[in-house]
């Protein structure tokens, strides 16, 4: 058999509204409790397990590849829901969208303060590409 990643916790201060969150912008499913655990599956099969915990939650970082449509769709709904967003993980270029790889990637927070990062292409599938670096502003973006 070979090695997948099947799943993972996610702490948060409020399991419900984490994991309602990245279903919302990603146009996912929250799935039924399972014991503690919310879960919030991937096209892939991978599952992200939502737990409340009542202690400060240390920030993780979760990216996820999607299709040029289902990024636009989820940048829709992050300008819409006015979710600060930014280019890179520094927050050095707020409001922007970044082109790295010949795609396109954002940046936002969710509720319990984790880096969510949404990207159309792969880290490293077109170290070449003239857009590396590139960043774009994304109209109503706050």
């Amino acid at each position: 058999m070979s090695v997948e990643f099947n799943h993972t916790i996610v702490l948060s201060r409020d399991r419900e509204k984490s994991a309602h969150f990245l279903a919302r912008i990603l146009g996912l499913e929250v799935g039924a409790p399972a014991g503690v655990f919310l879960p919030v599956t991937t096209a892939n099969g991978v599952t992200l397990d939502f737990l409340t915990i009542d202690a400060d939650v240390p920030m993780q970082h979760y990216a996820f590849l999607v299709s040029e449509d289902e990024f636009d769709e989820a940048l829709a709904r992050l300008v819409e829901a006015r979710i600060p967003i930014q280019a890179d993980p520094h927050g050095n270029h707020p409001r922007r969208i970044n082109r790295n790889d010949g795609g396109r990637g954002v940046y936002f927070l969710d509720p319990a303060g984790h880096g969510l990062e949404i990207i159309t292409r792969p880290y490293g599938a077109d170290p070449a590409s003239p857009l590396n670096g590139v960043t774009e502003d994304v109209a109503g973006a706050v």
